[in-house]
């Protein structure tokens, strides 16, 4: 592996700009890094009832995550009122999916975090769903943004949607048949999962499925499109983007398979291009300092690697794993297929599918350890987030491995959250948020 080198200085994130702030706005909390400098319980139990705060029944099935804006918790379901979703998880390769012609409910739902109390519960949107779901999945996948004075979601192929901050619809806007599915194979549709993001009053929307792929920036205020530029995708992706400000200004990183990049916040032009990677991408953009850390795992190759965020043009190498002066260093088989990996100062921790967690130096790709959470044979989807020192992975039957920030391996606890979980947790004051199949739980200190 080729690589190049420079001041790990450069990649150190320090998480002390957001540490006393309640909020957890978005997909990952501030700044998507899914950083709390608050300590958190690294154990409990469901039968005792040990720093088990309360737990809260959610109807419906949704992967979205819980996002919280001072005392409130916000979550978005999607209810099929005359019976309960089916949910298939582990490690499987059967992309089928659910025929669900039923009519469904969008919700969204306000929750006291102190107690759970539900604070109030509103219909966003009602019919029966527009595109079929994979059988891991939900209708409500994208976990929606807040910047306090409104919400946004986007529930599938049912469009775009915002709220003011007591659940009162103020637009909704119809992106059309968002039909995401593998680009080798038209005829499956596994559901829309890529959330927006809300950044100085613009919402930021990327949308990779069969029928086009495009990153749009809307108007808050109105929903009314700023710009929209095409993107280059071969087929669907699941990403996330992030907002990464640099010496060059304000930019949205998208990942993705055939058209990874930065464009700029203002006008969508594109700054930088890559290609190559896994060839269904979910994992969102890390930014942190001027570098953007991407990963995607899916096919031959699934890579994690460091780009400069000031790059310029084309910089995609002659092959995945080579580097140059944009891609700094790159590890082509140690990328994650759905988790997001977490930085944590200056050391990145990646969790793949089956549950093999890579410890990487940020600055140099140096691997410290690749070691298996748990005894093997569980999926892991939820991405890791940090509370204080301790990082949290969640499996997909519920187990979670809690595993101190260091770059020597070791697992300091496992707790069992009793129920599926599929859904990034969230942090608010030294309390861990976990929505899992049936319920919203509360883990912290009393």
């Amino acid at each position: 592996m080729k690589m190049a080198l420079f001041l790990p200085s450069a990649l150190l994130l320090s998480f002390s700009v957001f540490a006393s702030s309640p909020n957890w706005p978005q997909f990952r909390g501030p700044d998507a890094s899914g950083l709390s400098d608050q300590s958190a319980p690294t154990t409990w139990d469901r039968e005792t009832g040990k720093n088990i705060r309360w737990q809260k029944p959610i109807l419906g099935l949704g992967h979205a995550c819980p996002i919280i804006w001072q005392d409130r918790v916000y979550i978005t379901t999607a209810i099929k009122p005359n019976g309960k979703s089916d949910l298939k998880i582990g490690i499987y390769g059967d992309g089928a999916s659910y025929q669900e012609k039923e009519s469904h409910q969008w919700r969204l739902l306000c929750i006291d975090k102190r107690n759970g109390e539900l604070l109030w519960d509103k219909l966003g949107y009602e019919g029966v769903p527009r595109v079929e779901r994979h059988t891991k999945a939900s209708h409500c996948n994208s976990t929606p943004a807040t910047d306090g004075k409104r919400i946004v979601a986007i529930f599938g192929s049912e469009g775009l949607f915002c709220f003011d901050m007591n659940g009162k619809l103020q637009w909704h806007k119809d992106l059309g048949k968002m039909d995401a599915g593998p680009y080798n194979d038209t005829t499956l549709q596994w559901g829309f999962a890529s959330s927006p993001i809300l950044n100085d009053g613009k919402v930021v929307v990327q949308c990779d499925v069969l029928s086009e792929r495009y990153l749009a920036v809307f108007d808050a205020k109105d929903g009314s499109q700023l710009w929209r530029v095409p993107r280059k995708e071969a087929g669907g992706t699941w990403c996330t983007p992030a907002v990464a400000v640099s010496d060059r200004g304000t930019q949205i990183v998208a990942n993705g398979w055939k058209d990874i990049g930065g464009f700029d916040f203002k006008t969508g032009r594109e700054l930088w291009h890559l290609e190559g990677g896994g060839d269904i991408p979910v994992p969102t953009p890390i930014v942190a300092n001027g570098f953007a850390f991407l990963t995607s795992a899916h096919g031959k190759y699934r890579p994690l690697r460091a780009i400069r965020l000031n790059s310029t043009g084309d910089i995609t190498p002659p092959s995945v794993e080579i580097t140059n002066n944009s891609v700094i260093w790159c590890l082509p088989k140690q990328g994650s297929y759905m988790q997001t990996p977490l930085l944590f100062d200056s050391v990145l921790f990646s969790c793949d599918w089956y549950g093999v967690l890579s410890c990487v130096e940020a600055s140099t790709g140096k691997i410290h350890f690749s070691e298996r959470l748990g005894p093997g044979g569980e999926a892991f989807t939820a991405s890791p987030v940090a509370a204080g020192q301790n990082l949290y992975f969640t499996s997909e039957p519920g187990n979670v491995y809690v595993v101190p920030a260091k770059p020597t391996f070791s697992v300091l606890a496992t707790n069992s959250l009793g129920d599926m979980c599929l859904s990034t947790p969230a942090i608010s004051e030294a309390t861990l948020y976990f929505r899992t199949r049936d319920k919203l739980i509360a883990i912290g200190g009393k």
